[in-house]
């Protein structure tokens, strides 16, 4: 499987402005711009795409993992959060809030472990992961 998206810019680092489309469309045309980037723009930027894509990957893989466990979650919801210090990203946090039935800690926390392991967007950071979580059955 491939994915694309296409990212366009136009004009300088601050001054310019750009937007996003991925394959599927759902971002078509999206804008992005200094603003949205380093302070409190309303546009979308890398960062928060990326957050989105670690939370669902998780969530994803956490699922799959639980699974082979003979688990079914009733929700995860996560909320990913990317730090960013002097235009680098430092790393890459994920809350969970769980809802798993019949599940013990133990085994929960040995599927959260193994699925921010293996994650494929984990895979692609060098930058530190961490994860706070709740479950409730």
């Amino acid at each position: 499987m491939k994915s694309t998206a296409k990212a366009i810019w136009s004009g300088s680092g601050k001054e310019g402005k750009g937007t996003l489309s991925t394959g599927s469309k759902t971002l078509d045309n999206t804008p992005y711009n200094f603003k949205s980037r380093f302070e409190d723009g309303t546009d979308t930027n890398p960062e928060e795409l990326i957050a989105a894509a670690h939370a669902g990957c998780f969530n994803m893989k956490l699922s799959f993992v639980l699974g082979n466990f003979g688990y079914t979650p009733t929700e995860l919801a996560s909320v990913c959060t990317i730090n960013m210090v002097d235009g680098m990203i430092e790393g890459s946090h994920i809350e969970l809030e769980a809802k798993v039935p019949d599940i013990d800690l133990e085994k929960f926390k040995e599927c959260v472990e193994d699925a921010l392991q293996n994650c494929p967007i984990s895979a692609l950071f060098n930058v530190n992961i961490t994860l706070d979580y709740s479950l409730e059955h």
